[in-house]
């Protein structure tokens, strides 16, 4: 293990599981159900707390504003700290139904809230729930009192004009740069493997063609050789006694036979050694009886 991870692959391989880590925690893996749904939307509806969320999203439109109708009894400071990462650049209105009123908390994540803009976050934090007591029954007057609400906070500068853009974090843009390079690179090396393959295929398959026409030459030229012995037999049968003609004819067909068995293989040799046997046939065939 130890030898793989101090390996440049090994390298490569840790480095990318801990991009792949970051982009899953900066992406919201760990989150709940509410900062899950509010990275993407503007309302969030509890279980059981019944709202239009069609409707509620028409009426924040593209505020920054994210704004969650949470059971009763929930504990909204902690809700307001689960949201952290989800709603950065928001400010967010936590509801939860309490009789006939609600209870709220402002929750803003809005830029510079815990430094510089701390004053400014209090302020939206503290107004955004204004006159909403009213219509707890009716959450989607309740919202359209809260876009109220929050128009009157970016007029008086509280709150950054502006719409909301929801974009992925830093590490899904390395991620997806990543599966681009390794898609782009993955492609590189199957074209070059298979340019490389086909070019070995060719040659192959060119060596095989040469062998086969090589192959066939061969046997051509044995078969007119053996036709030439064939002619030549029936005068050799005529023939009186040892002469010129026989010796050449028995050395002819002597040679052919230890010939015959090497015609399976092609070479060279074997062509130059069945053209020199027909040669020496046809000086047979053209000896004066």
């Amino acid at each position: 293990m130890k030898r793989f991870f101090g390996s440049a692959f090994g390298v490569a391989v840790l480095g990318c599981l801990v991009l792949a880590g970051w982009a899953l925690w900066s992406a919201g893996v760990f989150d709940g159900p509410m900062a899950r749904q509010l990275r993407t939307s503007s309302v969030y509806a509890a279980p059981g707390v019944a709202v239009d969320q069609a409707a509620a999203e028409r009426v924040i439109g593209n505020r920054r504003l994210a704004v969650a109708f949470l059971e009763p009894g929930a504990d909204l400071g902690d809700e307001c700290d689960s949201l952290s990462g989800a709603i950065d650049g928001t400010l967010g209105l936590l509801l939860s139904r309490d009789g006939d009123e609600y209870d709220k908390y402002g929750c803003s994540r809005l830029p510079g809230y815990d430094d510089e803009n701390f004053g400014k976050a209090y302020v939206a934090e503290s107004m955004i729930g204004n006159g909403i007591d009213g219509f707890a029954d009716r959450p989607a007057d309740a919202l359209k009192v809260a876009v109220v609400n929050y128009d009157l906070l970016v007029r008086s500068g509280a709150i950054p004009d502006g719409g909301r853009t929801v974009s992925p974090s830093l590490p899904r843009y390395l991620v997806a740069a990543a599966a681009v390079l390794v898609v782009g690179l993955g492609a590189l090396v199957l074209y070059v493997a298979g340019r490389r393959t086909a070019r070995a295929t060719l040659a192959r398959r060119e060596r095989r063609d040469a062998e086969a026409d090589a192959r066939a030459e061969l046997a051509s030229v044995a078969a007119v050789l053996a036709q030439q012995i064939i002619d030549l037999d029936e005068r050799f049968a005529r023939e009186p006694g040892k002469t010129k003609f026989t010796r050449g004819y028995r050395r002819l067909v002597s040679d052919y036979a230890n010939l015959l068995p090497q015609l399976d293989g092609e070479t060279p040799e074997l062509r130059a050694r069945a053209d020199e046997l027909l040669a020496r046939a046809r000086e047979l065939a053209a000896q004066v009886p």
